[in-house]
């Protein structure tokens, strides 16, 4: 599966306790970069905003206050629904964000669907990738290693007398 998981969301870009505008955001998965997510802001520029980070994050970040750094998340209660805070910090400047729980928590379900924890390493294709780089030029294995088998003299090892 190589379509893209996408949800468009309306977040809140906090400006102050009492003031905040709406920003739309386009939340993007790939099963093959199983450990990102993506996040495209169409904020105050001519150019979107994106920013990738952990898809762990997000989900721990969903559940309680986690990250440190240009990326912290956590869940909170607003005006009595929950919602989870997406703190972003760049040389640029700093984003307090705000994104519904349940629509964020639904998509990561889309997510971890498609990619559970813990099998993200098997998207990625690393052991198809390494027996191609290890097979012989006519596409068959090499007997002894990448570069075939060595005279005991040449281990490539200084020898200690």
């Amino acid at each position: 599966m190589d379509t893209p998981i996408e949800r468009e969301l309306a977040l809140e870009l906090v400006l102050s306790p009492e003031h905040s505008i709406t920003v739309p955001a386009r939340f993007t998965y790939h099963v093959h970069d199983p450990y990102a997510v993506h996040v495209t802001f169409h904020a105050l520029s001519d150019q979107p905003v994106r920013w990738s980070f952990a898809r762990e994050l997000l989900v721990e970040g969903a559940l309680r206050p986690c990250g440190h750094g240009d990326v912290r998340i956590w869940p909170t209660t607003a005006d009595g629904s929950g919602s989870v805070c997406i703190a972003l910090s760049s040389p640029s400047g700093d984003a307090l964000l705000r994104v519904p729980a349940t629509a964020v928590t639904s998509w990561l379900e889309r997510t971890l669907w498609a990619v559970p924890p813990g099998s993200e390493a098997e998207r990625l294709g690393l052991d198809e990738a390494l027996a191609g780089l290890l097979a012989a030029p006519d596409g068959g294995p090499r007997p002894h290693g990448p570069r075939g088998p060595r005279r005991p003299d040449e281990s490539g090892e200084a020898e200690v007398r």
